[in-house]
């Protein structure tokens, strides 16, 4: 375990990378950074383990910034992520830390124009960050490039791409790799996957994990809380709570995670017709589009941010001040990736993490992995009370408005492919899927015409009262 260092220049990095840290306002090594940099420049593999926001994109960065500057060549490094925003991230860290040696950086991610990435490929860039999927089909589909003479290979949350869901893809593009290269894994969580791992890389491997056996997972600067709602009524909750914290931070920026592309994009469109203005980041969003909404949100413009999992992995967004958690994550692990979103780099942060009744099992599985209790917070229910039926209505004419747009072919088209996968025959699968949705759709106008019906006798047996008292 490496001590604590004051300054980048104990790790043996050249002056120009130090200057370029202190440009970017990094002047001390995390603990991560301190033990990691020293042994990949000693040319070792590292598999790392480290809590979000400990600096493990730079890491892993400043030394293949600087072994590229000993020797500048081809493509000297992939980086494989799952996540196509954290791509761009990466990208973005390892073209500021390179300027001064003019270093080219391409992103090769899904949502994308191919045709343009095969050309920026083809001109041999020094680091290609790259999701699994879309690095597969430019080696399928064309040979203008070449992986097999790399340096590095950067294994990027490799907790969830060697998890099997990837499995497919990381065994196409190794085969491309060349043997003799330096590996480098680096995850938020140690996973059995990972410990798996330990076993079969090389014996002069280095292993680093801040995260010991009897220590909290989350960072310390992180306040957890949950509030208890009804199902029903918990969009009410979310935006009583979104009131409150809004009437005390004039410029807090919140982040909202929720479980579905669909819930994402419903829940945006809710929160803008209450006049909570906010962007939506989601997997049914074209990558254009989701790169505009977090440069938005980055950039103070909006804020907030209603996102679903895309966004809970590796993403630095300074000073996000609050996390709201519309549903308790399934996964425990996922609700650390999540609330790591704020809390960063030493600074304060909060997450709230809605509950209701059948959520106790999910949040006594969360409370187990991080090794602690959250507490309650509470907003005032009759200000709840207050507000459910207008966001009731709110959010079922939102249902009808996504409705109307192209929402759902696109999701159709998803569908389809999974059930062919599946083996399921797609036709019959649709056909059962659109019969399902022509009841969900008359069981929402009907509740719209009840919940108005409410509201107006709800103004009205207020009016009565108030002229009773007058």
């Amino acid at each position: 375990m490496a001590e604590e260092l004051s300054n980048f220049s104990q790790l043996k990095l050249q002056n120009w990378i130090v200057k370029q840290c202190h440009s970017i306002g990094v002047k001390r090594p995390t603990p991560i950074q301190a033990n990691c940099i020293p042994k990949i420049l000693e040319g070792k593999t590292c598999i790392g383990a480290a809590k979000t926001g400990s600096g493990k994109t730079l890491a892993f960065a400043l030394p293949i910034v600087q072994k590229l500057y000993e020797d500048p060549y081809g493509i000297y490094a992939l980086v494989l992520t799952p996540i196509r925003e954290l791509a761009f991230q990466i990208a973005d860290q390892f073209a500021i830390l390179g300027k001064p040696m003019n270093m080219r950086t391409c992103v090769v991610v899904g949502g994308m124009d191919m045709v343009e990435q095969g050309r920026q490929l083809s001109k041999v860039p020094h680091v290609v960050v790259a999701t699994p999927g879309r690095l597969v089909d430019h080696l399928e589909g064309c040979d203008t490039f070449t992986l097999s003479r790399i340096k590095f290979l950067v294994i990027d949350e490799a907790d969830r791409l060697l998890g099997g869901l990837f499995d497919d893809q990381i065994k196409r593009i190794f085969s491309v790799l060349p043997k003799t290269r330096q590996s480098i894994y680096f995850s938020a969580t140690m996973t059995d996957t990972l410990q798996t791992l330990k076993k079969l890389v090389a014996e002069d491997a280095f292993f680093y994990e801040d995260i010991g056996p009897s220590e909290a997972v989350t960072v310390a600067g992180l306040t957890q809380q949950y509030m208890l709602c009804p199902a029903y009524v918990k969009d009410a909750y979310l935006v009583e709570l979104l009131r409150i914290f809004i009437s005390e931070n004039d410029q807090g920026t919140v982040m909202i995670f929720t479980n579905t592309c669909k819930n994402c994009q419903l829940l945006s469109i809710t929160l803008n017709e209450v006049g909570m203005d906010n962007v939506a980041l989601h997997a049914m969003i074209p990558q254009a589009q989701r790169l505009a909404a977090l440069n938005r949100f980055k950039s103070n413009r909006v804020k907030i941010l209603i996102a679903t999992d895309v966004a809970s992995r590796g993403l630095d967004i300074p000073n996000v001040q609050l996390i709201i958690n519309h549903n308790v994550p399934r996964i425990p692990k996922e609700y650390v990736h999540r609330v790591g979103r704020t809390a960063r780099a030493g600074r304060q942060g909060r997450a709230v993490t809605l509950v209701t009744p059948y959520d106790l099992k999910l949040l006594l599985a969360i409370e187990e992995l991080i090794k602690t209790k959250l507490t309650e917070c509470k907003v005032n229910d009759k200000e709840v009370a207050e507000i459910f039926t207008e966001v009731s209505v709110t959010k079922s004419e939102a249902y009808m408005k996504l409705d109307a747009t192209d929402f759902f072919e696109k999701k159709m088209i998803n569908l389809k492919k999974k059930w062919i996968l599946e083996g399921l025959d797609p036709e019959e699968q649709e056909y059962q899927y659109l019969n399902k949705k022509k009841i969900e759709a008359k069981k929402n106008k009907t509740k719209i015409k009840r919940l108005k019906s409410d509201k107006k006798i709800r103004k009205l047996d207020s009016s009565v009262g108030k002229s009773k008292n007058t």
